[in-house]
C-alpha cells in the first residue's frame, strides 16, 4: 500500500472514539463489552482471512444473530480499526477521519450481524450523507 497522510496515534484513537459516539444509542448499549482494538496493522488475528493483511478493520466474534443462550463460552468480541492501511488508501487527514467513521461501522455492522449486501448499502447511504459531515 502507498503511503498516505501520518496521523498520530492518539488523534486517529479520537477518531475511532468520535465514530463510536456518533452512533446511535442503542447501538452503542448493544456495544457493551466489545472491545475496540487500534493497530498500525493487522497481526495475527487476521490468519487465515481473506486479504488479511490489507484490511481496513475486522471484527472478531460471534454476531449478534448468531447467538444462543447454549453456545459454550468464548473469548470477548472484538473490532481491530488498522491505522497504517486506513491512512494508506486516503490523500488527507479528513479523508482518515471519514475512512475511520466508515470502517467502524462496518465492523459494527458485522457484530450487528448485517449482511454483505446491507453493509455495503449502509456505506453507500453515509456516503451520499457525508457532505454533512464535518471533515
Amino acid at each position: 500500500m502507498s503511503r498516505g497522510p501520518r496521523t498520530s496515534r492518539t488523534q486517529f484513537e479520537r477518531w475511532v472514539q468520535e465514530a463510536l459516539d456518533r452512533l446511535p444509542g442503542e447501538v452503542r448499549r448493544r456495544l457493551e463489552g466489545v472491545a475496540v482494538v487500534v493497530k498500525a496493522r493487522p497481526g495475527r488475528e487476521v490468519r487465515g482471512v481473506r486479504g488479511g493483511r490489507r484490511l481496513l478493520g475486522l471484527y472478531v466474534g460471534t454476531p449478534l444473530t448468531e447467538r444462543s443462550v447454549f453456545m459454550p463460552w468464548s473469548y470477548p468480541d472484538t473490532i481491530y480499526i488498522y491505522q497504517r492501511n486506513i491512512e494508506a488508501i486516503c490523500r488527507t487527514p479528513a479523508e482518515v477521519r471519514r475512512q475511520v467513521r466508515l470502517t467502524v461501522i462496518h465492523e459494527v455492522g458485522h457484530y450487528l450481524g448485517l449482511s454483505e449486501a446491507e453493509l455495503q448499502a449502509l456505506e453507500e447511504t453515509l456516503e451520499a450523507e457525508a457532505s454533512e459531515f464535518p471533515g
